[in-house]
């Protein structure tokens, strides 16, 4: 038996993988958690061979999870499921290392066969998104002026993101400026509108 974990934190949508998942002969789902923070130890507690995580979750994000999975579980694959089919997504999610990535809205055996495919070691990301990602430009930002556009996403004001950060407000505000010219946005505002829609925050 495959033991599964399913990270969900809509309730109908959780319960309706976890039935799903059930009908499956080789495959016990053997824990349900609703953040991203519950991820890492009660997939160690419960000896987890793949994790299903939605990318959107409360707490730790779907793929910040994958990434300490892969990092301090190795032994367990991760399979991320998500309604954001953007080919930005897809690559965040490769730089992961997780080892599946599923739409949502994919029918319903594929989930199942993902599930067996990545346990066998093998990469199992929908066909279609990686062709699109495979024709998108990477994203211009680096890691720290994305650090600095997600919290500023999130709302946090320039002096709030520069204590986040360890930064100062200045290094912030130069950050933030690079950011808008790199990406050919009208203002800041408008340079988060494209980040998200790339799907690079």
């Amino acid at each position: 038996m495959i033991k599964v974990m399913v990270a969900e934190d809509m309730h109908i949508v959780r319960g309706a993988l976890v039935a799903l998942l059930r009908l499956e002969p080789d495959i016990d789902v053997v824990a349900e958690v609703a953040s991203g923070n519950e991820i890492l130890p009660v997939a160690r507690s419960a000896g987890v061979q793949v994790a299903v995580i939605d990318i959107d979750l409360p707490g730790k994000d779907g793929l910040t999870a994958a990434g300490e999975l892969h990092e301090q579980l190795p032994g367990c694959r991760t399979l991320i499921l998500t309604s954001l089919g953007r080919p930005g997504t897809l690559r965040r999610a490769l730089a992961a290392k997780v080892s599946g990535f599923l739409l949502k809205d994919a029918p319903p055996d594929k989930l199942a066969n993902a599930i067996r495919g990545v346990v066998a070691g093998r990469r199992m990301v929908d066909g279609d998104l990686a062709l699109a990602a495979w024709d998108t430009v990477d994203c211009p930002l680096t890691g720290r002026e994305i650090d600095v556009l997600r919290l500023a996403a999130e709302g946090y004001e320039t002096v709030e993101v520069a204590a986040q950060l360890y930064l100062s407000a200045g290094t912030v505000r130069n950050y933030l400026t690079t950011v808008v010219a790199k990406l050919n946005a009208r203002n800041r505002v408008d340079a988060i509108r494209i980040a998200k829609e790339a799907g690079w925050l």
